[in-house]
């Protein structure tokens, strides 16, 4: 257990999240500084809150007026995904002692959920070394996040530009969904119901309603027209053309002058 063959795989496993946190976390440090957050602070936020969706809505939420409240429910709401994703390793965790297991439930996220589902997949992966790669990532995350900060606190960077990385985020979480049609229903909801409460004058919470809203009517859309599963054809069988489901003939098939087939 954290012998050097498995930091260095953890490693090797965990630098393309690194560099994606770098580009990422910048911004958001950014964003932390223009509401006055100092370099401390947002280490803390980064460590203790560890969620990228999160820590890019709360600085924006606050530059829009939200209430503590709002902000609170939005970043606990966004944030309940990654509940699923530890729990999804309960498996590969049962036989690994609890502060192990504790420790790196604690430190999922969507992209070392991923690679850890992929290597675990594989075989040959231990708890430590996705540990390490959670780790890993979010020491990237954090650094970035500080020097993000002291680069907002010498430089004057309009807020606009750096804000528009939390939406960049979600067109990429967005892009790499199915389209599949509960998915498409979720999406337009989502969209309407943000714009709806923005144009009612309900700024504050009008991301949480909208995600909330998407969220229902995709699970109803489910409900009231499930996807019929798809059987597969019998063999011998052919499941395009008029003969549907007629087994299919051939010359070398048909009966010989002795009655018996070939």
């Amino acid at each position: 257990m954290f012998s050097r063959e498995h930091i260095l795989s953890a490693f090797s496993a965990a630098v393309p999240i690194m560099l994606g946190y770098v580009a990422i976390g910048l911004p958001c440090g950014i964003l932390g500084n223009t509401i006055g957050l100092n370099p401390l602070q947002v280490a803390l936020l980064s460590i203790l809150l560890y969620s990228g969706a999160g820590q890019f809505m709360i600085p924006n939420m606050f530059l829009a007026g939200s209430s503590v409240a709002a902000i609170t429910a939005s970043a606990s709401l966004v944030n309940t995904r990654q509940m699923l994703y530890a729990a999804s390793f309960a498996p590969q965790c049962a036989a690994s002692p609890r502060w192990l297991a504790a420790l790196f439930a604690a430190s999922v996220t969507d992209e070392s959920y991923g690679v850890n589902t992929a290597r675990f997949a594989e075989g040959n992966w231990s708890v430590d070394r996705a540990l390490m790669v959670n780790l890993f990532s979010q020491s990237s995350w954090t650094i970035s996040n500080i020097v993000g900060c002291a680069v907002g606190a010498a430089v004057d960077i309009p807020v606009p530009i750096a804000a528009f990385a939390m939406t960049a985020i979600f067109i990429c979480l967005l892009v790499t969904q199915k389209f599949t049609s509960a998915n498409i229903v979720a999406m337009i909801v989502a969209m309407l119901g943000v714009y709806l409460c923005k144009a009612l004058g309900l700024t504050g919470p009008a991301i949480l309603i909208g995600a909330v809203a998407g969220v229902v009517c995709a699970l109803a859309f489910s409900a009231l027209f499930p996807r019929r599963p798809v059987t597969a054809s019998a063999p011998g069988t052919d499941p395009v053309g008029g003969d549907l489901g007629r087994p299919s003939s051939s010359g070398d098939s048909s009966p010989d002058e002795g009655g018996e087939r070939r």
